[in-house]
C-alpha cells in the first residue's frame, strides 16, 4: 500500500505548497502555491482563521499525493474543525471533476481517460464539497491564469 506523504505545517507567516502537497498555516498566515499551470489549488478557510491548502496536480509528482488522494488528506487535516469556505482556483478547463476521485495515472492501458470538453466549475465544486463533507454552497471555483497564487 502507498504511504501518504507527510503534510506540511507552518507556524511562520508564509507557507509554500508545491504540487501534490497539503499544508496548513495558522490565523493571519499566507499560503503560496508556486507555478500553478495545469494544476488546481484547494484552500479551506477554517472557522478559527487557519487555512488548509492543497496543490493538486494533473499527474502525480513522485513522493507526493495523487489527485484522487489529495482531498482525503485535506479532510484528515481539517478533522472536526468548522469550515467557513473552500476556494478552488487554477486551470479549471484542464480538469475533469472525476480526476479528484480517479487520478489520470490510475487508468489501465487502453482504458478511456475522461477529457474535459470545457470548464466545469459546478462539477468541480460538487466533487470537492462531497469529498470534504461540506455543503456545495461553501465551495467557490475560479479559473486563474498561469502563475503563482497567494492566499491571505
Amino acid at each position: 500500500m502507498d504511504q501518504a506523504p507527510p503534510a506540511v505545517a507552518s507556524a511562520t507567516a508564509n507557507l509554500r505548497i508545491t504540487e501534490g502537497q497539503v499544508g496548513e498555516i495558522g490565523p493571519g498566515g499566507t499560503l503560496t502555491y508556486p507555478s500553478v499551470t495545469s494544476c488546481l489549488t484547494v484552500t479551506v478557510r477554517l472557522q478559527d482563521g487557519a487555512k488548509v491548502g492543497a496543490h493538486a496536480s494533473l499527474f502525480q509528482v513522485p513522493g507526493e499525493y495523487r489527485s484522487d488522494r489529495i482531498l482525503a488528506a485535506v479532510g484528515q487535516r481539517i478533522g472536526a474543525r468548522g469550515v467557513r469556505a473552500v476556494e478552488v482556483r487554477g486551470a479549471v478547463g484542464a480538469w475533469d471533476p472525476s480526476y479528484f476521485t480517479k487520478a489520470i495515472e490510475s487508468y489501465a492501458e487502453g482504458e478511456q481517460v475522461p477529457v474535459p470538453t470545457g470548464p466545469d466549475p459546478d462539477g468541480l465544486a460538487k466533487v470537492v464539497a462531497d469529498e470534504l463533507g461540506v455543503p456545495q454552497g461553501k465551495v467557490t471555483v475560479e479559473d486563474l491564469p498561469d502563475g503563482d497564487q497567494t492566499v491571505d
